[in-house]
């Protein structure tokens, strides 16, 4: 099925890609592929009694499909405002948006709310700002301990780097979607758990 096609059935609109406000620090916008979205909805570790953070979530594509395929809830969190005002118009009239919610605000800014527990990048913004912003996220899990999985599609090498040396992050598991998306090796879930977390890990 179609990025189109698949908007249409979750009645948003969110194909195209969006530079006007981009820079060296924020990316521009570019929605996931439906295809590698239904590939993670359906590895299962995404379900009903979770909550999704999807920082840079721009029109809102990645909120609405996997609340709408997994059943959870979804905040996404976008800095343009512009880019915002389209979620926003999704929200009227997308077919999960009962369980989706927008956010205006800065990634590095903001307070990780102590229900979320995964966690989705596809590139946003800066090492910089994802460093701010994993601080963020580890504020919240020590104010409230609990699983948390962060999902990394088309991880740069200088965020893998970042990530990999991080000492309270370990490597849960991949999601291969190089058939999908043209053969790169580039195209792939990266997922990471906190370490100490019910995964096994030390």
């Amino acid at each position: 099925m179609t990025d189109s096609e698949w908007d249409k059935i979750l009645q948003i609109k969110t194909t195209g890609r969006d530079d006007t406000h981009a820079d060296v620090y924020r990316y521009p916008y570019e929605p996931t592929p439906y295809s590698v979205l239904e590939r993670l909805a359906n590895a299962g570790y995404i379900r009903k009694g979770n909550t999704l953070l999807d920082y840079g979530c721009g029109k809102g594509r990645v909120d609405f499909f996997l609340s709408w395929q997994t059943r959870c809830h979804s905040v996404g969190v976008e800095y343009d405002e512009r880019i915002y005002e389209k979620a926003i118009e999704n929200l009227t009239s997308g077919t999960a948006s009962g369980r989706v919610s927008f956010l205006l605000a800065n990634a590095e800014h903001f307070a990780v709310p102590e229900t979320v527990d995964r966690i989705y990048f596809f590139n946003p913004f800066s090492l910089q700002i994802l460093q701010k912003a994993m601080s963020r996220i580890l504020a919240s899990y020590y104010a409230a301990p609990r699983d948390i999985l962060l999902f990394f599609y088309y991880p740069s090498d200088e965020y893998m780097a970042y990530l990999l040396a991080s000492d309270e992050l370990t490597v849960f598991d991949e999601i291969d979607c190089r058939d999908l998306e043209g053969n790169n090796e580039r195209e792939r879930i990266v997922i990471f758990a906190l370490k100490g977390m019910d995964y096994g890990e030390d």
